[in-house]
């Protein structure tokens, strides 16, 4: 009886891990197949991976934009004087330095000019002298009418006095003691006026008019030594003469444009930018260029990159100065300039099948010690299957390359042989 109670017990027992087993065994087939090692690992705490060291890789060719090759300096030819066309000596495209002369004006009506002038500045010099000197006579005449004036009065006070002198003792009339008062009075007046015409020729300018007309005579003739200098037409600017539109006996007038003179050494190369391509170049002074089949390449000073977008071209302006002392770059021509050099193509990669993206953020779990790290990337330019990037791994660094899509931050991994 006893061994059929425990018979029943150890089959029961049996039936109760079948059953356990069962339900393992459904459980099991409804998650997704793991490796024999994995399965170890597991059982061990911990998830198998594989891993990449990062390194720096080529991710492709210098990035490239073409640019629009320009002169330096673009100024107009203008015909400061008027007049008629006598000589011409340099011809459109020439090449010319600033001060060459390019053409001249007839000077016959300058010259007439000037002459006139120069009788105005004669006649003005004549007038000043004569007016000096009769403004020199006039104040010496004065002075020589006030010393009388002075005798006089000092005659008459002693005249008053003897009168009044003899009016106290009687032997004067009162008649001819105001008679002598009189005179006295009279004569200091005249005195006084003198006395003030003198001081008004003393310290008025007189000779002001004349002066100004002297004065006026002589910047006409500067004026007219300016025109006759402007009857040489010159090149404003070192550079190809690109346009002349002048011919012999042609009468120009004052302040017309006749052409135009091109700066070509230094030349400029000229480029609009997106802002991704704006970030490469800024911070640099200097960019590589070449022209197809016409420069190798070559250095370009970066003269100018625009700190804000330019409302026109939706673009960053970038200018960069070029030395041409040989004219090989023409103005017109298009050039390839680099926004980065070879050794900027060399940059850390990771593979794109190693990234996990969420919500728009791109993510990748770097191995430290036997835990992982979460790192959030910027990511840069795609080579087939290598992704630049920008921040958040660097090289050198452990990059979990297979089964981080089963981790979470911190989590512990074994790595897989």
């Amino acid at each position: 009886m006893k061994r059929q109670l425990f018979m029943i017990k150890q089959s029961t027992k049996i039936f109760g891990v079948l059953a356990l087993s069962a339900a393992i065994a459904v459980g099991c087939s409804a998650s997704p197949a793991v490796s024999p090692a994995a399965t170890t690992v597991a059982q061990e705490g911990g998830k198998v991976v594989k891993t990449a060291k990062i390194a720096k890789q080529k991710i492709g060719e210098p990035l490239e934009q073409v640019g629009d090759v320009v002169s330096s300096v673009q100024l107009d030819i203008i015909a400061k004087t008027g007049g008629e066309v006598i000589e011409i000596l340099k011809k459109r495209g020439d090449i010319v330095e600033k001060g060459d002369v390019l053409f001249r004006l007839d000077p016959t009506d300058v010259l007439i000019q000037k002459d006139l002038n120069a009788v105005s500045i004669k006649g003005a010099q004549a007038g000043l002298t004569e007016a000096k000197q009769k403004i020199s006579n006039g104040i010496e005449d004065a002075k020589d009418g006030v010393s009388k004036l002075e005798t006089a009065v000092s005659d008459l006070e002693k005249a008053y006095n003897t009168v009044h002198n003899e009016y106290d003792l009687g032997t004067a009339t009162k008649s001819q003691l105001e008679k002598a008062e009189t005179a006295l009075s009279n004569t200091k007046k005249d005195l006084a006026s003198a006395r003030r015409s003198l001081k008004t020729l003393q310290e008025t300018n007189s000779l002001a008019q004349v002066e100004s007309s002297l004065e006026s005579a002589q910047v006409n003739a500067k004026n007219i030594d300016r025109s006759l200098s402007n009857l040489e037409v010159k090149a404003p600017a070192s550079g190809r003469l690109t346009d002349l539109n002048v011919t012999v006996g042609q009468t120009l007038a004052p302040g017309g444009r006749v052409g135009e003179v091109q700066q070509t050494n230094p030349i400029k190369i000229k480029s609009q930018l997106s802002e991704e391509s704006a970030n490469l170049v800024r911070g640099k002074s200097e960019l590589t260029f070449y022209i197809p089949g016409v420069t190798t390449k070559a250095g370009a000073k970066v003269t100018y990159l625009s700190d804000v977008i330019n409302g026109q071209s939706k673009a960053y302006d970038l200018e960069l100065e070029v030395p041409n002392p040989d004219g090989k770059l023409k103005p017109g021509s298009k050039a390839q300039v680099e926004l980065t050099k070879d050794d900027e193509q060399n940059v850390p990669v990771i593979p794109s099948l190693s990234i996990v993206r969420e919500g728009g953020n791109n993510f990748v779990y770097v191995l430290n010690g036997d835990k992982v790290q979460k790192r959030k990337l910027e990511l840069g330019r795609l080579n087939e299957t290598n992704q630049e990037v920008i921040s958040g791994v660097k090289e050198g660094e452990i990059l979990i390359i297979s089964g981080q899509h089963q981790l979470k931050d911190q989590d512990t991994v074994k790595v897989s042989n």
